[in-house]
């Protein structure tokens, strides 16, 4: 009798043979265990990784890969200003009822040309765009102004002024030192429309900036890996039941088969 059942029960025969011959039913048991382990790679990864925060669309890496997105073309008529005033970073002033924030900060942002111009250094680019240009909001009016000094060449200095529900107020890149060089400002239009030939503009060219992109808190992080562990833990469960369910299924197969056979 022990050697009857020994002949009968053997897992790795009868899932063989139960694989071989329900094709359909072994992809979706090799689909389902890629799937369990990709959550339980996920999890270790979230685990040991701090990760940014999905649900925050707004912030400063997102605000520059969206104003380099645009080139500042000169307008026809555009004049060059001596004297622009400074924004400050804490200010704030009340304009139609709204709150406007107006900050001079310290950005990756480099500025490039391919004109003829000479030297950017002390050069000044005013221009004006709609919150929604820049994924920020509505029709809400946003200032900048790019300033550019004398040997720097990894950031620029910006000055913005918005209502202050557009402006990402988290995690703020650092104040724009003061400088005393003189600043020749002139008026440019955002357009990310190829140029006329005749046209001097300006590329923007962000470099992503860990420091500032919110990120997700430990607390936030433990709740994502434990619902990622969890649902491991039942696909992997119900993997185990497929294979022992395969298993039975080819043994009780082959005991029907035997007892016919004595028959």
């Amino acid at each position: 009798m022990w050697s009857l059942v020994m002949g009968v029960w053997q897992p790795v025969a009868n899932l063989r043979d139960y694989v071989s011959q329900n094709p359909p039913a072994a992809t979706f048991f090799l689909c389902l265990l890629t799937l369990t382990i990709s959550f339980i790679c996920f999890s270790s990864y979230s685990y040991t990784h701090t990760l940014p925060n999905p649900d925050t669309t707004k912030d400063w890496n997102h605000l520059l890969s969206t104003l380099s997105q645009f080139q500042l073309c000169m307008r026809a008529n555009a004049s060059s200003e001596p004297v622009s005033p400074q924004m400050d970073r804490d200010a704030t002033t009340d304009f139609t009822n709204t709150a406007v924030s107006s900050l001079y900060l310290k950005v990756p942002l480099v500025v490039t040309t391919k004109s003829d111009s000479g030297s950017l250094k002390g050069l000044g680019l005013q221009t004006q765009l709609r919150a929604k240009q820049l994924q920020l909001g509505a029709n809400e009016i946003v200032n900048l102004t790019l300033e550019l000094f004398s040997g720097i060449d990894t950031y620029t200095c910006l000055a913005i002024s918005a209502p202050a529900n557009v402006i990402p107020l988290s995690l703020l890149p650092p104040e724009c030192p003061t400088s005393e060089t003189n600043i020749s400002y002139i008026h440019v239009e955002a357009s990310n429309q190829p140029p006329t030939a005749s046209q001097t503009c300006y590329t923007l060219n962000s470099k992503n900036d860990p420091a500032l992109t919110i990120m997700l808190t430990w607390e936030e992080q433990s709740v994502a890996v434990r619902h990622l562990l969890e649902v491991s833990v039942g696909l992997l469960g119900i993997c185990l039941v497929f294979c022992l369910a395969a298993c039975l299924t080819r043994a009780v197969m082959r005991r029907h088969n035997w007892n016919g056979q004595d028959l």
